[in-house]
């Protein structure tokens, strides 16, 4: 006798993780298989790179960070979020933030960016500045997937960029008081 599983393909939530008190929330754009799989946010390929990232600037991910998403749900093929799935999506992080209630956010690729700030422009344009908004600083960085193709030792690669700019949040962060 041959036995054939199914494995049934439901969509889970990827809500958060971290620290629900810190002053730094980081949001990615939506969540990957591994992220689906693990009901976490950035714990895939382009989650250790953010993490390591994080941890090459000496930022205490396990008390200083709250990770979320844009869209709380994988897109299907892991393909970009669309218009409609972002506004379904933004009003729950939106609350998110009210609750969080962090100081800085950093906002990790275009979905992310244009989705809280609400801009047109390039996130080459925008990326590693500060922007305020109902009393909240802001920064969107390079997306993790994006800087994994660049090398690590151009200071002027979107990799040496991302680094700057978590330098820049660390310093923030870290001298909020």
């Amino acid at each position: 006798m041959i036995w054939f599983v199914v494995k049934l393909f439901v969509k889970r939530l990827v809500v958060g993780s971290g620290n629900i008190s810190s002053d730094l929330m980081i949001v990615g754009e939506a969540p990957g298989a591994q992220e689906e799989s693990e009901g976490l946010p950035f714990v895939g390929k382009s989650g250790k790179l953010l993490k390591n990232l994080l941890e090459n600037v000496g930022i205490n991910q396990a008390r200083d960070v709250y990770f979320c998403n844009v869209i709380k749900s994988r897109p299907p093929n892991n393909r970009q979020p669309t218009n409609e799935e972002i506004i379904k999506h933004k009003p729950w992080l939106l609350q998110q933030i009210k609750l969080v209630d962090p100081k800085l956010v950093v906002l990790t690729g275009t979905t992310a960016m244009k989705a809280i700030l609400e801009v047109k422009q390039s996130i080459s344009s925008l990326r590693g500045r500060w922007i305020e908004r109902n009393g909240r600083m802001y920064m969107a960085v390079y997306h993790p997937s994006y800087v994994s193709r660049f090398s690590k030792t151009d200071n002027n690669s979107p990799y040496g960029l991302t680094l700057k700019d978590f330098r820049n949040v660390r310093n923030k962060l870290y001298n909020l008081y």
